[in-house]
């Protein structure tokens, strides 16, 4: 429909040369209208004042509702607008009609006519006032129950209230003046007009409260109306007596939970909710609406303050099981190195008592890092969802809490924002609940944040924010009922923003008095909310006093008996916290079904077809890029002589797994082409904008679905969601590519706190795959090292003790360790590293290091032979050319990793000492190979070992690599080095200076001399 012309283009007079006809444009009226708004009027603009931009649209609107329906506005309005329709010109049309006579009028004029621009003024001015309640009314809102808010707003003073109506051109005289009501506005319920005093009044009762709200930055009208119709229209917040008490009875509950703790265990840490105890009725709200509404899974993450509470009150984890956490005498199970009670997550599958309904909590472990949860737990929702086909999140939802200052602080919060839209990073809409203690550790609010609200980040992704005094449980209630109404409608983020304090320090044992002396002297006149909340239901007479005390008698006798129940638990079990169970996977006892993995080779005819896929274009009609016709041909002429360059390797990995049923999918900046333009997974058409292609999912009928997906341009926020993505399932490959393996520095927080020590901490299992582009290629210091050496300092085997040696060594070596790190050379080892992940009994993460110029290197392809079955990866490639022929003239052996083999290979060559210099390639550096090692050392008895990497000397590997080959040998040789000298950065700048450096440490590999005379 076209938009409707003003009522100040309707009622512009016509110059001499337009035409009637001009008006047979106007948009059609619809039929039960009076009269068509199609007139013609020869007055001056300047006889109609009141008709400017600002009032059109008003005029445009009491001109319409008039046109349905007469009475529906003022008589002043009706007399006007009769007149102009009868063809009076304007400027005559808002004069008084007694003194005038206008022959040509088909009909008399009627009725008394006051100053019509007045009129319209005054109700602009009621306008403006109310859209000033929407747009700030959350600036004189009464939020802080401690009356001493940091929030300031003295820059921008709201001109609303009684007092300042003269800012509007109103006075006090207008006070009782009815007045007609915008259709932006709900204040009126089923009225349509209200005296001015009485819209004020309303106006202050739904923004000036206890609730605040921000919305008005929203760009969408339907969102907006939304919201003001949840929070204007009378009589909105009515509870029924039920509610109050259900409300009265989750107080109870969070309140003497912590009280109970503080009872016990006055001295101990536990990061206790006092000061926000409303948090537990706000999450139940949230969770019991989502319920009615269809959600089955609900997944959280949260800090470490209130975390027991949730535990308890909301997830339902058994009491005694928490207060046993407290017994210093507990002795620890041997799964783990376990983590912190107040870090623990759970899973818990109950029914929801208000819905009646099965409902699935989770609640994420995480580290101190605070935010760095956030990402984990959309990636595990955007998981849960896809394998249950929820493909709008109505039946997975993800709730995150925050604390204020690092809400405000925390990069990785506008990340995971940036996340909330994007097709395959989306979970359809996240609750957030920021419990605002008003302070961060000891920093106050105004040394911590340069807005007024933590809360403002969200207004980047267009969230409503419903700021809350935490002392009022009901409003609470009500804004929690009304956020998960909003995700449920739109599908949109929306945040909570609970405005209470911190009743101790930031820990139990933290004295607060020293940095925030004032503050906490008003908190420890603080009346709690219990207290509160249960003395204003007394006086409603919702309950008794008596049914209160019954209600706090009830919940103490219930922790006294867990607590006495937890004296019997002698063992910690980290496995009873376990976030994320994998049904089936493993035995009932959490050990792998079996130690043995089985080859990752394919047949012939396996490899020729997915080659196939992989060099076609599998939809018609579909135009491709010259340049890349001619790299798919190259493809199929690869596949014709049953060999596979990096990309192929890749495209054999991913296509076999998903022909087999497992997902999938790869993520991270540009992957979809590939930074350096080797792996064309998505194909776009050159004649039709969007429309793409994906050969991958053209492998196999029955196959699993390949998700392939370029990330937004962060690194923190995209690898913890796909963490938390790799959580959900064991039976998908997950796989973050960082655009150059540096990139990673910045999501260094996820891999040192998740992906490294995550199952010791939580014994909690997860095969994500980091593919981190690495090697000196004279492109200066960045872009170069993914710092391997930070990932092999991080392993947790011991470089001094030479494991037992069995036939089970090398599954047993990876049941053991806490990630695997490699550094393939060829693709045939990169195509079974892949599918080594998935077919092994257990999971863990894998780094990869792979490579940049052999991409398209000629001699980094590999043979269908070492891919067929039977084959599997190899941790280490021995000599296998004419040094391992005769191991006794080898004179050295040389071990390496990655693309520097092949130039050790060249070099060795221009030297002509392929007879006495050997060459290893360690594929696999952690678990260490040592039983491959001792091997290709004893075959060599004459020849001294070196270690030859193109890192320099206090970065790469030889840190790691020496000691392991040393306890190999059992030290009897020295392990020299040949590589780069020492330096503080990753690579030089000079393009000159890398060639420089290349050629001296190759001549030191083969300066068979080289090292005589040293000890």
């Amino acid at each position: 429909m076209h938009r409707l012309r003003t009522c100040a283009a309707r009622l512009r007079p016509l110059t001499a040369n337009q035409k009637a006809q001009n008006f047979s444009q106007q948009r059609p009226v619809a039929a039960q209208r009076t009269f068509q708004p199609i007139r013609c009027y020869t007055a001056p603009v300047a006889a109609e004042p009141f008709l400017n931009g600002t009032s059109s649209n008003y005029v445009e609107e009491m001109y319409l509702s008039w046109l349905e329906n007469p009475k529906s506005v003022h008589k002043s309005w009706d007399v006007f607008f009769r007149n102009a329709n009868a063809g009076a010109p304007p400027g005559a049309a808002y004069q008084s009609p007694l003194g005038m006579t206008v022959a040509s009028l088909p009909q008399a004029m009627v009725g008394a006519q006051p100053n019509v621009e007045k009129l319209v003024e005054d109700h602009l001015a009621v306008q403006s006032l109310i859209r000033a309640y929407q747009v700030m009314g959350h600036h004189n809102a009464s939020l802080d129950p401690l009356g001493i808010s940091c929030v300031n707003f003295d820059d921008s003073p709201v001109n609303t209230g009684f007092q300042h109506i003269g800012f509007y051109g109103l006075d006090e005289s207008d006070l009782d003046k009815v007045f007609r009501l915008p259709t932006t506005t709900f204040i009126g319920g089923a009225e349509s007009a209200l005296p001015l005093k009485e819209i004020i009044r309303r106006l202050e009762m739904a923004y000036c409260q206890h609730i605040g709200v921000e919305f008005m930055f929203i760009n969408d009208l339907d969102q907006c109306q939304w919201i003001r119709e949840k929070f204007e229209k009378p009589g909105v917040m009515q509870f029924t007596l039920e509610e109050k008490r259900t409300l009265l009875a989750r107080m109870v509950r969070s309140t003497r939970f912590e009280e109970f703790l503080q009872r016990k265990w006055s001295s101990e840490k536990r990061f206790g909710l006092e000061g926000c105890e409303s948090l537990i009725p706000a999450l139940k709200t949230i969770i019991d609406k989502s319920s009615a509404n269809g959600v089955e899974n609900v997944i959280m993450g949260m800090p470490h303050r209130g975390r027991l509470n949730v535990l308890a009150n909301v997830i339902r984890k058994e009491l005694e099981q928490i207060f046993c956490q407290f017994d210093s005498k507990l002795e620890a199970a041997d799964e783990g190195s376990g983590d912190v009670k107040y870090h623990l997550g759970m899973y818990h599958r109950r029914i929801n008592r208000v819905t009646d309904r099965n409902i699935t909590l989770s609640l994420m472990a995480n580290p101190s890092h605070l935010e760095a949860v956030d990402p984990v737990v959309q990636g595990k929702t955007k998981a849960e969802q896809f394998y249950c086909g929820d493909t709008d999140g109505n039946r997975v939802m993800s709730i995150l809490m925050h604390g204020d200052a690092a809400f405000a602080g925390q990069g990785v919060v506008y990340e995971t924002f940036h996340l909330s839209d994007l097709p395959s990073y989306t979970t359809h809409g996240t609750v957030h609940v920021v419990v605002n203690n008003q302070i961060g550790f000891t920093t106050d609010p105004r040394m911590a944040r340069s807005s007024p609200y933590p809360t403002d980040v969200a207004r980047v992704v267009n969230a409503p924010i419903f700021h809350v005094n935490a002392d009022d449980p009901e409003a609470v209630m009500y804004v929690c009922n009304v956020a998960a109404e909003w995700r449920a409608t739109f599908h949109k983020d929306v945040v909570v923003d609970l405005v209470g304090y911190r009743r101790m320090g930031h820990n139990e044992m933290d004295e607060p008095m020293f940095t925030q002396p004032l503050m906490y002297k008003q908190i420890k006149k603080q009346k709690g909310v219990l207290l509160k909340y249960a003395e204003k239901l007394i006086a409603e007479g919702a309950v008794t006093r008596q049914e209160y005390e019954e209600e706090i008698a009830k919940y103490d006798k219930i922790c006294e008996e867990a607590h006495a129940r937890s004296k019997d638990e002698k063992i910690l079990h980290i496995k009873h916290w376990l976030d994320s169970p994998w049904p089936g996977f493993f035995t009932l006892d959490g050990q792998p079904k079996s130690m043995s993995s089985p080859s990752t080779g394919l047949t012939e005819e396996e490899l020729a077809h997915i080659g196939q896929v992989a060099s076609s274009v599998p939809v018609e009609d579909f135009t491709i890029h010259g340049g890349l016709s001619r790299i798919l041909k190259s493809r199929g002429e690869m596949i014709k002589n049953r060999t596979v360059d990096w990309a192929l390797g890749e495209y054999m990995a991913f296509g076999s797994l998903l022909k087999e049923g497992t997902h999938v999918r790869l993520s991270g900046q540009d992957v979809e082409r590939g930074t350096f333009s080797h792996r064309h997974h998505v194909l776009h058409d050159q004649n039709v904008d969007k429309r793409t292609c994906i050969p991958m999912n053209h492998v196999s009928p029955n196959q699993a679905p390949y998700t392939v997906c370029n990330s937004s341009l962060s690194e923190y926020g995209v690898l913890g969601f796909e963490l938390g993505f790799a959580m959900a399932s064991p039976n998908a490959l997950v796989l973050w590519e960082a655009q150059f393996g540096d990139f990673h520095n910045t999501a260094q927080c996820i891999i040192d706190q998740f992906i490294c020590p995550g199952q010791a901490k939580w014994v909690r299992q997860n095969g994500i795959v980091l593919l981190l582009p690495h090697g000196m290629e004279g492109m200066g210091p960045e872009h170069s090292s993914a710092r391997p050496e930070r990932f092999l300092q991080m392993c947790n085997d011991d470089p001094d003790v030479m494991p037992k040696l069995s036939e089970d060594f090398a599954i047993q070596q990876l049941m053991d360790c806490n990630w695997i790190v490699v550094n393939c050379s060829n693709p045939g080892n990169y195509f079974h590293v892949l599918r080594r992940q998935i077919l092994q009994p257990f999971r863990k993460p894998l780094i990869v290091f792979t490579p940049k110029s052999l991409l398209r290197h000629p001699e980094a392809k590999s043979n269908f032979d070492v891919m067929l079955p039977g084959t599997q990866f190899l941790r280490l490639i021995p000599e296998e050319g004419t040094a391992s022929q005769n191991p006794e003239g080898v004179k050295r052996i040389v071990f390496c990793t990655g693309k520097v083999y092949y130039e050790l290979t060249k070099e060795r060559k221009t030297h002509g000492m392929e007879d006495t210099v050997a060459i290893a390639r360690v594929e696999q550096l952690s678990p260490f190979p040592f039983d491959l090692v001792k091997a290709e050392t004893e075959k060599y008895p004459n020849a001294d070992l070196v270690w030859c990497q193109e890192e320099h000397k206090n970065q790469g590997y030889y840190d790691y690599v020496k000691p392991r080959m040393r306890t190999t040998i059992q030290r009897s040789k020295p392990v020299w080095y040949a590589g780069r000298e020492p330096a503080a950065a990753p690579a030089t700048g000079n393009k000159k200076a890398h060639l420089v450096e290349l050629k001296r440490f190759l001549d030191t590999a083969f300066d068979l001399d080289a090292f005589k005379g040293q000890v």
